[in-house]
């Protein structure tokens, strides 16, 4: 059920939402307040998809939304195709459902060809015949899937004069395709293999505008959010225009800026003052990646130690709602341990709870093993 509104929820002002009430607003959709019962299709859906760069984030990302997930719930319904891990808003890997999937690829078409101009491989074949070239990959992934490693010579043996591993990257980002598992799955480091997705997933993209029905489900689950931060998330042209058609469907904040927020009409928020516990967030979790301005969840001066140079996203801890340090886990043979590194020194009450939340994590993640917790002095 939405959280009812209240005074506190709306920060500074009858229409101004503060970052406190964005954060607990940003929390209750993204089950970071409480625990949801729902099932691990359901959530990724209302999510509107989880951050795939990486195999074992999107699992964490679900252990630490869901009151009963279990590692084999997600690699269960990749392998029967209900979720895929594919290309999709702003040019970057996600874990979808197939129904998001075959209603939004078309829709993102645009984006993802626009971004790939820009990229090395779109230079390096900008001058080819690119729907020759889409249609070669294409039908050579139809008949079996294929690596891009392996793709790039069967391209070559039609354009020998290109460079092959440019090729089979442009075919990769532009074509609709899916991540075939195990690529994508918990502790699967394996190369992705690649297939069409209408042929995977044995229907058609649908070729209906999605963006409004995108656009609604983000603000569902990272709203209230201006017109930046919708296209920071998808990635597409023309927001503003496509909120303006919207308009009758939502309400208008402000931020403390002054910049204009929208949300769903129905959507109430919850009390800026309500409680959160500690908790856990995996590498490159969406909370941290789905808005242009980003003080809702952490500080800006932390952004260069959460987002490192080389385009990792680290795992990090909330302590009442914000992000206030960094977590790793790594296994072994016979122990895994779990090291939890605070920007600054944390109350007993805090320590105690992400302990739990740990050995919650270990116990999950690493069964059979000793499990060690480890807190190490942060920035200050």
């Amino acid at each position: 059920m939405p959280a009812r509104k209240s005074a506190a929820a709306r920060g500074s002002g009858s229409d101004t939402l503060d970052p406190r009430a964005l954060n607990r607003a940003l929390l209750h959709r993204q089950a970071l307040l409480q625990p949801s019962s729902e099932s691990a299709l359901a959530m990724v859906e209302r999510l509107g998809g989880l951050q795939g760069q990486a195999p074992n984030p999107p699992y964490l990302g679900l252990w630490t939304r869901l009151t009963a997930f279990r590692p084999e719930d997600l690699t269960e319904l990749m392998q029967t195709r209900q979720v895929v891990r594919a290309t999709m808003m702003r040019g970057t890997l996600h874990l979808v459902s197939a129904r998001d999937y075959l209603a939004w690829r078309a829709t993102l078409q645009p984006v993802l060809r626009r971004l790939s101009l820009q990229s090395d491989q779109g230079r390096a074949v900008h001058d080819m015949d690119l729907d020759a070239l889409n249609a070669a990959g294409r039908a050579l992934l139809a008949r079996k899937p294929l690596s891009a490693t392996a793709l790039g010579p069967l391209l070559r043996e039609r354009w020998p004069d290109r460079d092959a591993a440019a090729m089979a990257r442009w075919v990769r980002s532009v074509e609709p395709l899916i991540h075939v598992p195990p690529a994508g799955v918990w502790d699967s480091h394996q190369a992705a293999t690649f297939a069409p997705a209408a042929d995977w997933l044995g229907q058609p993209l649908s070729t209906d505008d999605a963006a409004d029905a995108m656009v609604l489900r983000y603000l569902a689950a990272f709203g209230p959010a201006s017109v930046k931060d919708i296209a920071a998330w998808s990635g597409l042209q023309g927001v503003r225009a496509i909120v303006a058609r919207l308009r009758p469907r939502l309400r208008a904040y402000r931020d403390v800026h002054g910049n204009e927020l929208f949300d769903p009409i129905d959507l109430d928020l919850p009390d800026a003052g309500q409680a959160v516990p500690p908790r856990l967030l995996a590498d490159f979790d969406n909370v941290l990646l789905a808005h242009a301005e980003r003080s809702r969840i952490f500080e800006e001066r932390h952004k260069p130690t959460i987002f490192t140079r080389n385009g990792i996203v680290r795992a990090t801890i909330l302590i009442d709602g914000f992000v206030r340090g960094t977590w790793s886990m790594e296994r072994g043979k016979d122990t895994a341990a779990i090291t939890i590194v605070p920007f600054a020194r944390l109350s007993k009450a805090d320590r105690a709870a992400l302990g739990d939340e740990a050995a919650r994590c270990l116990t999950t993640f690493a069964p059979g093993l000793a499990h060690d917790l480890r807190f190490e002095a942060g920035d200050r």
